[in-house]
């Protein structure tokens, strides 16, 4: 069965992508002989026939080869240029503030001619995505990064006062290609030696089957309080075509099924008790809660049975969720855990600053926010999607340590 094509959004794309690439071209004439010029045009219309080609052979069982190629060749070239076109139009608004000049300066007006400097700038700019992009689908993919973090709280039970807890979220098992990559992941969880262990959600792409191959790598990862695990969006099945809801339902519990072959507690809309020295904790998890990506969760549900002022932790996959219900809940929830943005698997953070495109749909989407004496920490993901690669945001490890603030007299 082949998937309904969207031509209208695609030929938009088409239109758009070829506008853009002939400005490149004008960019570039100075610096190519005419008679090389229009053999320029192969590459990009090459490129642009293969992906629509091979979205019309795309079946709900996923896609082709030929897709993966054509689609991540197209994406490394489209965005190298929009790089590239971004540096000659800058250099144009340049031109045109010294034609500006030059009209009202001089009597015999000369529109200036685009400086060389400004297309070798746009080459070298276009040339480093490219590189980075390479990087990030041969290597970045699998760079995993430690991020710690250390939380104070001053209603924090003492016992748990250095408490540490390690969590991932988004493994997207079907995406992984390297078992040995993946072990190293594995192993610098377990380095990290934390007493607790969460996972976030979105396990799979689309099918239980999908983690097969990876259930030794991840049932080596152990905790002494034990390890965790709620649902994500990925996880119910929603983005594939079934033969029926019996099938679609089959494959859910199939995949609850591997949690616990895992050694994950997966928690639906439940809590569970985390108990030291006499003292205790509530970590509760709710099945996945997301603008537009199904409400399922039910926070009353999971938190029934607790008091308001408990020191609790929240596993929800997605950080909408927590602005929607958790940070002003009635109930305090000190500490929520997310995952679902993946940073994109795009972006920039460095010196201080953090962008990705996937800020314009999420107002939190990466790392620790705090409000009303709460905090939210965004994992960056694990694994990857679509995109095969990661550039700029690379596949993250957090490790949380909890600390109580000491009192001042």
């Amino acid at each position: 069965m082949r998937r309904k094509i969207p031509f209208v959004p695609i030929f938009i794309f088409a239109l758009v992508f070829l506008l853009i690439n002939g400005y490149a071209l004008t960019a570039l004439a100075p610096l190519i002989s005419s008679a090389l010029l229009p053999w320029l045009w192969i590459f990009p219309l090459t490129l642009l026939a293969l992906f629509s080609f091979s979205l019309t052979r795309l079946s709900v069982d996923g896609p082709s080869s030929l897709f993966k190629i054509s689609a991540h060749a197209l994406l490394v070239y489209f965005v190298s240029l929009l790089v590239f076109v971004l540096a000659e139009v800058i250099t144009d608004i340049y031109r045109l503030g010294l034609a500006g000049v030059n009209y009202i300066t001089q009597s015999n007006f000369v529109y200036p001619e685009r400086p060389i400097i400004g297309v070798y700038i746009g080459i070298l700019l276009a040339s480093l995505i490219i590189i980075a992009f390479v990087y990030g689908i041969f290597k970045g993919k699998y760079a995993y990064r430690v991020i710690r973090h250390t939380l104070y709280f001053d209603d924090l039970p003492d016992a748990f006062d250095g408490f540490k807890l390690t969590q991932i979220s988004d493994v997207h098992a079907g995406s992984l290609n390297n078992p040995k990559a993946v072990q190293k992941g594995i192993d610098l969880i377990n380095r990290q030696q934390a007493d607790l262990f969460v996972f976030t959600g979105d396990l799979v792409n689309n099918k239980a089957e999908e983690v097969k191959p990876y259930i030794n790598h991840f049932s080596q990862i152990k905790a002494p309080f034990g390890q965790f695990s709620v649902l994500g969006n990925h996880d119910y099945g929603d983005y594939v075509k079934w033969e029926s809801d019996i099938s679609k339902r089959e494959n859910l519990q199939q995949l609850k099924k591997y949690h616990a072959e895992i050694g994950f507690r997966l928690l639906l809309d439940e809590h569970v008790t985390l108990e030291k020295n006499g003292q205790k904790i509530i970590l509760a998890g709710i099945e996945n809660w997301g603008l537009g990506f199904g409400e399922r969760g039910d926070l009353e549900k999971a938190l029934q049975g607790t008091t308001k002022d408990e020191f609790k932790i929240l596993l929800s996959h997605d950080p909408s969720h927590w602005e929607a219900q958790v940070k002003n809940h009635p109930s305090k929830i000190q500490l929520s855990l997310a995952g679902h943005t993946h940073g994109m698997q795009f972006g920039f953070e460095a010196f201080g600053l953090k962008w990705s495109p996937v800020q314009f749909r999420y107002k939190h989407w990466a790392g620790i926010k705090k409000e009303n004496r709460r905090y939210l920490n965004v994992n960056r993901g694990f694994g990857f999607i679509g995109f095969s690669g990661r550039v700029g945001i690379w596949p993250e490890i957090t490790v949380i340590e909890l600390r109580k603030t000491k009192a001042t007299n």
